[in-house]
């Protein structure tokens, strides 16, 4: 029954390690970021079959904005959360817009993919790219309601 328990407790523990490791496409290459203390430009080439991702470990609560940019109208980027085992992108910016603005809700690792588009027609083998990762400060939190104020002496209570 021992063994057994180790067995699983092996399981899940590999399991969580296979779930933070990115399956690359022929010819990209890993690069491994942290979170950066200060804004942190990533500039590349987006080359199909020889292009740079990047993983971004980001924790609970973090305030993060990442912004892509590029001459390009057939280049993208996709983040993917690795914590997840869906192979659905969490942001594209092919449809929500160029920027992506967050507040954290659990620590992960995210996979931040710039891709040049296959299925439109266009000329040339890729596109320069600019990602920002700007942290961001903590939003202001809601003031408390005021507890009940002693009355004051130039007016008394009614």
């Amino acid at each position: 029954m021992k063994g057994l328990a180790a067995t699983v407790a092996l399981c899940l523990l590999a399991s969580a390690a296979f779930a933070q490791s990115p399956e690359l496409q022929p010819g990209e290459r890993l690069e491994k970021l942290q979170f950066p203390a200060a804004t942190m430009e990533l500039k590349g080439w987006t080359k199909f079959g020889n292009g740079r991702v990047y993983t971004l470990p980001v924790k609970a609560g973090q305030h993060v904005k990442i912004s892509f940019s590029t001459k390009s109208k057939f280049a993208f980027l996709s983040i993917f959360d690795l914590a997840i085992p869906d192979e659905e992108a969490i942001f594209g910016t092919d449809e929500d817009g160029e920027s992506y603005n967050i507040t954290v809700k659990d620590s992960t690792t995210w996979l931040l993919r710039p891709y040049y588009s296959k299925v439109s027609p266009r000329r040339g083998l890729g596109a320069p790219y600019s990602i920002l990762v700007e942290p961001q400060a903590a939003a202001p939190q809601p003031a408390a309601p005021a507890d009940k104020q002693s009355p004051s002496p130039l007016f008394p209570p009614r």
